[in-house]
């Protein structure tokens, strides 16, 4: 008999087979009552002294695997409870793999401390059996696959772009560099040159899935130095008003998708997206006591306070801020015609968080190398870079995507490393 899903065996009345991780074992007696667990849920096990299981799950270590085949049969009913719940009458049963009897970390209670969690993400593996952990991840992919059902209507095209690079890709952030035979590499920290050469290679709209690297010593619960980001890019655009809007409607896709199919009880949120520009937010939080360190960046405390303002004035959750100026962006982004000082972007916040910066990206490759030169970078290692618009480019635009920080701020972590498989910032990098 094959083995099933717990979720699957509680809605059959027959003989299955099911197998898990033994989280509950108790005896009473002359029967043995534990509680399986896989990734569908939890049932309940009961183990009389006169089946076949019994002398095999006797001595059964918390944290065990063990498949049992046995008859579904109605269980009491819980004070209070309203479903009708089931468990297994084990008949024969067999122990996978025997844990050892010290577990190094609890499996079913929470960390409560900094050094429990220290230590919960050393033994990462256990930590993530907690179910609500495992919504973690399910969350992830959900999500993503709503982000993709747009990818896929909308007619776009995934790339796969390199980690190594001859050069940076971003300014402001440091990277990480890297021997790479008789020269330096270094790490990507987007895969911003390529989603543009895409565009320059007429594949007008591409979006990728990968890795980035940030050398940043942040200390904070939104930084990691390894993360996935979600990226894409299109041509033929008017102005970066186009890029939020597609923006906008992948992030409605994918809470749609992450809404339905976990029966999660998240807000999927209305077109349009609040925008406003970079003053008007400083401006509100002036008004609203909260003093920033920057004139042209947000502290965690303004993106705090300003996501509050925000769904106070229009019961939003996310906003578009816009219109920063040239010092807080990189080169290659777009100036406005209108005022010279300040480019074609927007960061997006969502509950107090930047989790998106997009923009129109400039495709001229005189007024891009005088953007370089302005912003002090070397010409020479930005060779290959600039000849990618030398032969004909389309005006394009794009985003670069933190699917961590919503996930962190969907289910209300405290933490990014939360959010993440294996986090990896300044102090970590293991397992």
């Amino acid at each position: 008999m094959a083995r099933i899903l717990i979720k699957t065996a509680q809605k059959e009345l027959k003989e299955v087979t099911v197998a898990g991780w033994a989280r509950n074992i108790r005896l009473h007696k002359g029967l043995i009552f534990i509680e399986l667990v896989d990734l569908s849920g939890m049932m309940q096990l009961v183990i009389t002294a006169d089946s076949a299981g019994y002398e095999v799950l006797a001595n059964l270590s918390l944290e065990s695997v063990i498949e049992v085949t046995g008859a579904i049969q109605p269980k009491p009913a819980r004070k209070g409870s309203t479903e009708p719940e089931f468990e297994v009458l084990v008949k024969t049963a067999k122990v996978l793999s025997v844990a050892e009897a010290e577990l190094p970390i609890p499996v079913l209670t929470k960390a409560d401390n900094e050094a429990d969690v220290e230590n919960r993400f050393d033994w990462r593996w256990l930590d993530l059996r907690q179910s609500e952990h495992q919504l973690i991840f399910k969350t992830w992919t959900e999500l993503e696959k709503g982000f993709r059902k747009y990818w896929d209507e909308a007619g776009y095209l995934q790339i796969y772009t390199p980690t190594f690079m001859s050069t940076a890709s971003e300014t402001g952030s440091e990277v990480f560099a890297v021997k790479y035979f008789d020269r330096t590499a270094y790490l990507a920290q987007s895969p911003q040159f390529y989603k543009q050469m895409a565009m320059a290679s007429g594949l007008e709209k591409v979006f990728a899935v990968g890795t980035v690297y940030r050398a940043e010593k942040s200390f904070t619960n939104r930084h990691s130095t390894e993360f996935t980001g979600w990226d894409f890019e299109v041509s033929y655009i008017e102005s970066e008003v186009d890029v939020a809007e597609e923006l906008e409607k992948m992030i409605t896709a994918g809470f749609t998708q992450v809404k339905e199919k976990l029966n999660l009880s998240i807000e999927v949120p209305t077109l349009p997206f609040p925008r406003i520009t970079l003053a008007e937010a400083k401006a509100k939080l002036v008004t609203a006591g909260v003093k920033g360190e920057a004139p042209d960046d947000f502290s965690a405390e303004e993106e705090k306070e300003l996501g509050r303002i925000i769904k106070e004035e229009t019961g939003h959750d996310f906003v578009f801020i816009t219109a920063y100026p040239i010092s807080a962006r990189p080169f290659y982004h777009m100036r406005r015609e209108d005022d010279k000082n300040l480019t074609k972007s927007f960061d997006l916040f969502y509950k107090g968080i930047e989790i998106t910066t997009g923009a129109q990206r400039e495709h001229r490759p005189d007024i891009l190398q005088a953007q370089a030169i302005d912003k002090g970078m070397d010409i020479a290692e930005l060779e290959d870079y600039l000849n990618f618009f030398k032969f004909g480019c389309p005006p394009h635009g794009g985003a670069g995507i933190g699917p961590a920080r919503i996930i962190m701020k969907l289910l209300d972590l405290p933490n990014i490393r939360e959010a993440v498989f294996l986090p990896r910032d300044v102090k970590r990098l293991r397992p």
